[in-house]
């Protein structure tokens, strides 16, 4: 395939950027997205060009890392990582617009690379607990009732991608918010600090610049592990029990 891929340049954080135009040719329909733009970025090398700066690691859709926004949709037209979308969902001809995420809370760095830490201060902020445990305990030692487990797995598969909040008109970290204060207090070890974790995930999460949610459910839409809408019902059910618990 021939593609012409507009890609988002930005040098740095304190610069503007603009999208730019370029032509990639023999591109196959079995090539990953990723690995598209590392032909392209060979490409701009050997034109003694700054190839374009973009985030990956594992390129399993298990790390998250590789996200940007494809024709105006986080991580592409299919419900995917960046890295496991591949180039048989364009067609010969086609122009892709590339962008970073956009969100107050994910500054550019250069290019495709976003700042993403914000993410890791929301998780500092609860995602431990203070109560002794001692020794490992046996698998089995703390019952926990099934509908509880299986709450908890299905929100522990957010990979923190930030999907989500590119996505959300508003710029809402509210659906991975949800997802981690769904996992852990719905698990018995999670409970010491049940009350006092949504409170600090949430102010955190405000703190760093994200938008509020308006329900518009196109996080949902986006993620690439499927976390549901009704995991924000839970965080906001966690947070007024706990801002009432508060006030007390």
């Amino acid at each position: 395939m021939k593609l012409t891929v507009r890609v988002w340049r930005q040098s740095g954080p304190d610069t503007e950027g603009q999208l730019v135009d370029y032509p990639v040719d023999g591109i196959s329909t079995d090539m990953s997205f990723l690995e598209m733009l590392d032909t392209l970025n060979q490409q701009l090398i050997d034109a003694g060009e700054q190839p374009v700066a973009f985030d990956h690691d594992c390129r399993e859709g298990i790390c998250g890392s590789c996200g940007v926004v494809i024709n105006g949709q986080a991580h592409g037209p299919e419900t995917t990582t960046t890295c496991q979308l591949h180039m048989r969902a364009f067609s010969d001809g086609d122009i892709i617009d590339v962008e970073p995420w956009r969100a107050k809370g994910f500054p550019v760095i250069k290019d495709l690379v976003v700042d993403r830490s914000a993410f890791d201060r929301i998780i500092q902020a609860g995602g431990y607990i203070t109560a002794p445990t001692g020794a490992a305990p046996d698998a089995h030692a703390a019952p926990v009732p099934k509908p509880d487990a299986d709450l908890a797995f299905d929100n522990a598969t957010c990979i923190g991608c930030g999907a989500c909040v590119a996505a959300c008109p508003n710029g809402s970290a509210m659906l991975f918010t949800a997802a981690k204060v769904s996992h852990l207090n719905s698990l018995p070890q999670g409970q010491p600090e049940r009350t006092q974790r949504v409170l600090d995930m949430v102010d955190t999460m405000d703190a760093e610049g994200f938008g509020g949610c308006t329900n518009s459910g196109e996080c949902t839409l986006a993620c690439p592990k499927g976390i549901p809408l009704t995991s924000i019902t839970t965080l906001n059910r966690e947070f007024l029990k706990a801002a009432r618990k508060a006030r007390k």
